[in-house]
């Protein structure tokens, strides 16, 4: 990095309190504060899934962030990006929001565990909502940390659709995997769906070949600069393509995650990017 990481963008799938307690909300809670209390610069983004109450949370929308649209497919969906605190962290926490994506009650799958049929396009449209939002801050991040599978198409955007957008310029992808790969096929057109600016369905072979959970951590790897075990039973099919790649990857430490150390050894593995 130079001298040092000194902005760093969170793009999370889960973070507690707004969502039940797991390793993946754990460190989506506790990581962002941690960095800032390093001296960095910090923002987090999630999805506003409808299960997260709104009036409890004290949710409420960013007027100068929101308003436009997001096409996918032929489609125009209007982005929502809403705002809570965190007073205890004194840290923000940016929802991505549609009505169509996620007001439902339940995260990835219905009340009886069906797998959403439209999970890539709620990928996609986080994504590119992320982007945007940050596009708006006019926040340039030294490193973008991705954290669960629903931020897994991020990287590729970052790298062939913002690139040359100088609030991006210089940001480098982290991501972070966990044993949430989903074990359902999304939508077989996915790479289609993923079409947007700089990225074409031949930027995403894997998806293109199979529309799969293993095959969309891939794509994010493909486009990474850094990777992180965060859990320890990641497929093994990721984990050696990541490993294939020869790119900084930091393995999976269970003492580090629970005493809480690893967020200085993830402050030194931003730094070191």
């Amino acid at each position: 990095m130079g001298d040092s990481a000194k902005k760093i963008l969170f793009v999370n799938s889960e973070i507690f309190p707004y969502l039940p307690e797991s390793p993946i909300a754990r460190i989506g809670r506790e990581l962002p504060q941690g960095i800032q209390e390093r001296r960095k610069e910090i923002r987090s983004f999630m999805p506003r899934y409808g299960c997260i109450n709104e009036r409890k949370n004290q949710l409420h929308e960013v007027i100068r962030l929101s308003g436009m649209n997001i096409i996918i497919g032929d489609v125009d969906r209007p982005l929502i990006i809403k705002v809570a605190s965190i007073s205890a962290a004194r840290m923000q926490i940016y929802f991505i929001d549609n009505e169509d994506y996620f007001r439902r009650k339940q995260t990835y799958a219905d009340e009886k565990g069906v797998f959403f049929a439209d999970n890539a396009e709620r990928a996609v449209f986080f994504a590119r909502g992320v982007l945007e939002a940050v596009k708006k801050q006019r926040w340039a991040p030294d490193i973008i940390h991705c954290h669960g599978w629903i931020s897994q198409v991020l990287p590729a955007y970052l790298k062939k659709t913002y690139r040359e957008d100088p609030i991006f310029s210089n940001s480098k992808i982290v991501l972070s995997l966990y044993d949430d790969t989903p074990t359902e096929p999304f939508s077989a057109d996915f790479a289609k769906l993923a079409k947007f600016g700089g990225v074409g369905e031949d930027d995403l072979p894997f998806l293109r070949d199979r529309a799969d959970g293993i095959n969309l951590a891939k794509t994010a790897a493909q486009y990474s600069d850094g990777i992180i075990l965060g859990a320890a039973n990641v497929a093994p099919e990721i984990t050696d393509y990541c490993k294939s790649l020869g790119l900084p990857l930091l393995p999976f430490d269970a003492a580090a995650l629970e005493d809480g150390s690893y967020i200085d050894a993830y402050n030194r593995f931003y730094d070191q990017l």
